[in-house]
């Protein structure tokens, strides 16, 4: 049985399979599993989240970002990996499903992870922002994208200023 006709499980076993975190197989993966955007796929991606190896914790917080049906279940998972995660690309990851998820009630975490030490994180924080700042943008939201437009990583400053120019109308100064 290929894998998109199966449940979850063997999805999510075919994206493992695939262990570069950009391939092919692993994103057609999660995305057949956003196609199917069920309680199932919700609980197979909250399991990966809480796992001992990174690259589930990894592959959970891929999915969840994926899944807007259950943002109310999957902010308060994703924000515990904010909290304790140690590993950038995870953390990366998490702040990538913030961003996609756009709900506001993350934006303290990707505040918090806006000053990280690794550019990789910080630059997950810079595309995170401008989709959870809220309408009116939160002002200490709007401050940490300053900060990252600032940034010492051209990358993580180019698109903290991107994301400040759309979320402010095109106005860079403070308000």
């Amino acid at each position: 049985m290929p894998p998109a006709e199966g449940s979850a499980r063997r999805l999510i076993e075919a994206a493992l399979a695939d262990t570069d975190p950009d391939g092919p197989v692993r994103w057609q993966m999660i995305s057949l599993l956003r196609e199917r955007g069920d309680l199932e796929t919700f609980i197979e991606a909250r399991r990966l989240c809480a796992a001992d190896s990174v690259e589930e914790r990894l592959l959970g917080a891929d999915i969840m970002g994926m899944l807007r049906a259950f943002v109310d279940r999957s902010l308060p998972v994703l924000r515990y990996l904010a909290a304790g995660e140690h590993d950038a690309m995870v953390l990366y990851s998490v702040l990538i499903a913030f961003g996609h998820l756009g709900d506001p009630r993350a934006l303290p975490s990707v505040i918090d992870l806006a000053a990280h030490e690794d550019s990789r994180v910080r630059y997950g924080a810079a595309y995170a922002l401008q989709h959870v700042l809220g309408d009116p943008p939160d002002r200490a939201g709007l401050e940490a994208l300053r900060r990252l437009a600032a940034d010492s990583d051209t990358d993580v400053a180019d698109w903290a200023a991107l994301g400040l120019a759309l979320s402010t109308g095109g106005r860079l100064e403070p308000s």
